[in-house]
């Protein structure tokens, strides 16, 4: 907010890859660069690492499953994890359910989130990087309160 410093997922910023409102895809999604959704995706979604990618969620948007994309925009609905390692922005009309790992965060009133916002830092983000590389990725992190 008070950083004069524009966030580095604007170079990300160019949409390479639309999914459009009356689209519904069933399977997981991995892609790098940016990648607006409009329609319905029934799977995970995975940036690739070490890319600068953004995920656009439109309020007619809506993923079921784990996400895990380094800059998010969200205004839609999701019903499973996120995880940010760098930025996400949850808009006014953004409806989470699942906890949510972010680095920097950001929300808009109005926005929703049934689950528990928890705050990754480095050390921590790399662990969660190495532990969804060598493990099923249908299986869950727990999380220690």
């Amino acid at each position: 907010m008070f950083n004069s410093k524009k966030p580095k997922h604007r170079k990300a910023a160019r949409i390479e890859t639309l999914i459009g409102e009356n689209t519904h895809i069933k399977g997981d999604i991995h892609f790098s660069g940016g990648l607006r959704i409009d329609g319905v995706i029934t799977g995970n979604i995975t940036a690739d690492e070490g890319e600068a990618a953004l995920l656009t969620l439109s309020e007619k948007g809506r993923i079921e499953g784990e996400v895990r994309v380094p800059y998010q925009l969200i205004n839609g609905e999701v019903k499973g994890d996120i995880y940010a390692a760098e930025h996400i922005e949850l808009a006014g009309k953004a409806r989470i359910n699942g906890n949510v790992f972010y680095k920097l965060l950001e929300v808009a009133m109005g926005s929703e989130v049934n689950g528990q916002l928890i705050h990754v830092g480095e050390a921590e983000e790399s662990n969660l990087n190495l532990e969804h590389s060598q493990t099923d990725p249908n299986l869950n992190i727990e999380q220690n309160s």
